[in-house]
């Protein structure tokens, strides 16, 4: 005979199995460390401000470039 098995702690635990299974999967997805998204900032700030200070302005003309 077969071991008795209380079926609601098994799809407790199948249920436990199945987050954690997804939780995974979204942080390989989705996840990036603070660093990274620091880092990322960070380059991006250095960008615009790269290009701010490349930027031509002409006199003549205004904001809408007429």
């Amino acid at each position: 005979m077969g071991e008795i098995v209380n079926l609601r702690s098994v799809k407790k635990q199948q249920g436990r199995e199945a987050a954690k299974q997804g939780a995974k999967e979204s942080r390989v997805r989705h996840g990036r460390t603070k660093a990274e998204l620091a880092n990322d900032r960070l380059a991006e700030a250095r960008r615009a401000a790269l290009l701010d200070g490349s930027a031509r302005s002409d006199p003549g003309r205004g904001e809408t470039g007429e």
